[in-house]
């Protein structure tokens, strides 16, 4: 294996998943590696939404604490090298290269022991990142989990803090159809006596995560209960807030984002952030924690692109994200007319996403179609206009780049265009425009 498209081919030829959700692929991977995971000091964190933006908020705050920051993280949104990171950097294409010739073996001995078993390309890809790190690249990790939580490739980890951000409906055919279930899920990653920080959570999945922080005599924080935000008013593409658990209290902290969940986000990230310095006895100050929010940006959240007219690109790519992108457009856009451009992998609950959207008065919709990752199928949506209620008239243009060019030349100075959907394909999107 000698070049960059070689070892992406190889990493993407694995098989995705198997019928049996288990850790005994990934723990053989780990036995046969030398551990590497055990190597690494991590802050594991799990969720449906808001990983990504309290992976990045976590990241800027022990940046300002002086730290080495790795991150693991996925979908990538321009390159694949993304989702292994130092610093915001991604790994370099001969780290690939070198990480891939360094797991392949490994792999191909696993084959051999547990024909059409072998590890997935998540589990490669989640070995490749423990190998990385263990080399010493980075003072402290900071692990997304990919899908649920107990049989996650990452819950070979043992972290210094678990967080969990928040419990919504997606993957239901992995996680199961309530939200009972799948907070039982992510509950997996809580180790014994190991601090957990969770977000905004419904009391019925909030119950079976305390449960088992309580089995595990895990010391928990919640938000709500043991720290909390307060949002205050301000004009323009920001938020500002106070927060306070108690001992750091922290007023004025202003982030160049928007949206109230995110507001939620940064103050699980800042909860984590205070756990994790006190357990190493190092200092906090609020100019860490203020500059540490400020620096966040998140690239394909609420992002805008242009200014007049206004163009925002976000991967709200599930129900309770577009639930979040709704009050976002009722709080903050009330007075503009709204162009959303929606397109949807197969297996969402693309109709509750379209009528969420559908029912705002001031909100034009038009659904498009791109093509899925791995073929995993968009779903068709040409049909779907007909099923739902809306306050304007739903369009489908089956070309998403003709979708764009048709409402472009549709809105006027003062509308605004959101194009979301899933992130691949706002990954897609935001390539054309930032090209």
């Amino acid at each position: 294996m000698k070049s960059y498209q070689e070892a992406l081919a190889y990493i993407h030829g694995r098989v995705k998943s198997h019928k049996d959700a288990t850790m005994k692929r990934m723990q053989l991977l780990m036995d046969k590696l030398g551990h590497p995971e055990q190597q690494i000091t991590a802050i594991h964190v799990a969720g449906t939404n808001g990983k990504g933006s309290v992976v990045s908020f976590l990241r800027n705050l022990l940046s300002e604490a002086g730290l080495t920051v790795g991150t693991f993280t996925s979908p990538f949104l321009v390159r694949f090298n993304e989702r292994i990171s130092v610093d915001g950097v991604p790994i370099s294409d001969d780290e690939v290269v070198r990480l891939v010739k360094r797991v392949a073996p490994i792999v191909a001995e696993i084959d051999a022991m547990m024909p059409n078993e072998g590890p997935t390309e998540f589990e490669v890809l989640t070995a490749m990142m423990f190998t990385y790190f263990a080399e010493g690249h980075a003072d402290v990790v900071i692990v997304e989990v990919g899908i649920g939580g107990d049989n996650d490739s990452t819950n070979v980890l043992y972290p210094d803090v678990s967080v969990i951000t928040t419990i919504g409906y997606d993957h239901m055919q992995f996680l199961g159809n309530t939200l009972s279930e799948i907070a039982k899920h992510k509950a997996g990653i809580i180790k014994p006596n190991v601090p957990v920080v969770i977000g905004n959570i419904a009391a019925t999945p909030k119950q079976v995560i305390l449960n088992q922080a309580t089995e595990l005599s895990a010391p928990i924080k919640c938000l709500g209960r043991d720290f909390s935000v307060q949002s205050r008013p301000i004009s323009g593409w920001h938020e500002q807030f106070d927060f306070s658990d108690g001992e750091i209290n922290t007023k004025g902290l202003k982030m160049n984002m928007m949206g109230d969940f995110q507001i939620d986000n940064a103050s699980v990230a800042i909860e984590a952030f205070v756990t994790f310095m006190r357990l190493h006895r190092a200092p906090v100050s609020a100019k860490m924690i203020k500059q540490g929010v400020l620096n966040t940006q998140w690239a394909g959240r609420f992002e805008k692109l242009n200014d007049q007219p206004l163009v925002v690109i976000d991967g709200a790519h599930n129900l309770p994200a577009i639930k979040e992108m709704q009050k976002n457009i009722q709080n903050h856009f009330s007075d503009r007319e709204i162009y959303i451009i929606l397109a949807i992998l197969a297996d969402k609950q693309y109709l509750q996403m379209i009528e969420t959207l559908a029912g705002l008065k001031n909100v034009h919709l038009i659904l498009t179609e791109f093509v899925g990752p791995n073929q995993r199928m968009a779903a068709d949506l040409s049909t779907v206009r007909a099923e739902v209620k809306s306050a304007h008239p739903i369009e489908f243009i089956a070309n998403w780049q003709e979708a764009i060019l048709t409402v472009s030349n549709q809105m006027g100075q003062d509308d605004g265009l959101i194009i979301t959907g899933s992130l691949y394909f706002i990954s897609d999107v935001r390539a054309l425009f930032k090209h």
